[in-house]
């Protein structure tokens, strides 16, 4: 197959993909399903918000370990235990957002 054919199977793929939930039944509308559904939202942008900002301070810690590694290599061992702790703790900010994030898409604990 030449590139042209694959890239139109891949494009009528995704056109098929995105069009088959139109021909969903609706569901009925009600406070609950509403709650749910904004839940759900503000657990993905909270999820989204923490590992994007985790992502960065970790680049920011590593960066800055790094260079204070290079300036004073002497000092390697406790700037990478301080590193390394840093990572974890941010790390794990990072995990319990998703943790919480879990409970908002599964348990649904506002719903009655």
């Amino acid at each position: 197959m030449n590139t042209r054919a694959v890239w139109i199977l891949m494009i009528g793929i995704v056109t098929v993909g995105l069009i088959s939930p139109l021909h969903a039944q609706e569901a009925s509308v009600s406070a609950d399903s509403e709650l749910v559904k904004w839940s759900i939202i503000t657990a993905g942008f909270a999820l989204a918000i923490a590992a994007a900002f985790g992502t960065l301070a970790q680049g920011l810690g590593l960066s800055a370990a790094a260079n204070g590694i290079a300036r004073n290599p002497s000092a390697a061992p406790d700037i990478r235990f301080s590193l390394i702790l840093g990572l974890v703790l941010i790390e794990s900010l990072v995990i319990y957002v998703l943790l919480v994030a879990l409970i908002l898409f599964f348990v649904q604990p506002f719903s009655g």
